[in-house]
């Protein structure tokens, strides 16, 4: 399968791209910031590591909130 390039791209292609892009940026700041304002004991495994996930696509970001946090009881 040959790339297409962003010209090659028709409108409603590119603005999908554009969504997606920005739902996977927002969603991993979101979970950058919830990160660095949690204390270590309240998360479950190391920050670093916790970090390297959630630059992972969509599904590190999802990951650190579905197992990364320990739920406050």
């Amino acid at each position: 399968m040959r790339s297409q390039k962003w010209q090659d791209l028709d409108p409603g292609r590119r603005r999908k791209v554009i969504v997606a892009g920005t739902v996977q940026i927002a969603l991993a700041v979101t979970a950058w910031v919830d990160l660095a304002r949690r204390s270590p004991e309240r998360l479950n495994g190391p920050k670093r590591l916790w970090a390297l996930v959630i630059a992972i696509n969509f599904v590190g970001p999802i990951a650190y909130f579905r197992f990364g946090r320990r739920r406050d009881r």
